[in-house]
């Protein structure tokens, strides 16, 4: 197991227990520190089995989130765009609030990386110019 799947590891390890599955706690956890990729492994253990299941689109939506930044951090501005509005399109679908999560204040976030991407041109890469969002629980 490599250095970063052992630090992802230890984070999931950190939540077991909790009200809320481990691999969701900790797709937050990666997201907020700016580990995108890992975010995206985290919670797409979660998702493949539950693909299918009522929670599929939500958990798909919050993977191309982070994807999203992926591609920003490796500057692909295009692509990067193309994943916030999938991300949108299958988180819009929940209530405004979802397994603790305020669904409608990350499609506002989503909309706003889009406008600043739009904005540019698709040549300012707004990882650049603003620090990176924080998504947290309520």
């Amino acid at each position: 197991m490599g250095r970063i799947n052992a630090a992802v590891t230890a984070i999931i390890e950190r939540f077991r227990g909790q009200e809320l599955d481990a691999h969701y706690l900790a797709y937050f956890e990666c997201f907020n520190e700016r580990l995108f990729f890992e975010a995206h492994e985290v919670l797409e253990k979660l998702w493949l089995p539950q693909r299918k299941e009522p929670n599929g689109l939500f958990y798909k939506g919050l993977i191309q989130l982070a994807g999203a930044f992926v591609h920003l951090q490796k500057n692909r501005l295009r692509p990067a765009g193309a994943l916030f509005e999938l991300a949108r399109a299958n988180l819009e679908g929940y209530g405004s609030v979802h397994d603790g999560l305020d669904v409608r204040r990350v499609v506002e976030m989503i909309n706003g990386w889009l406008r600043q991407l739009e904005q540019g041109g698709f040549n300012l890469n707004p990882l650049h110019l603003k620090p990176a969002p924080e998504i947290k629980l309520i």
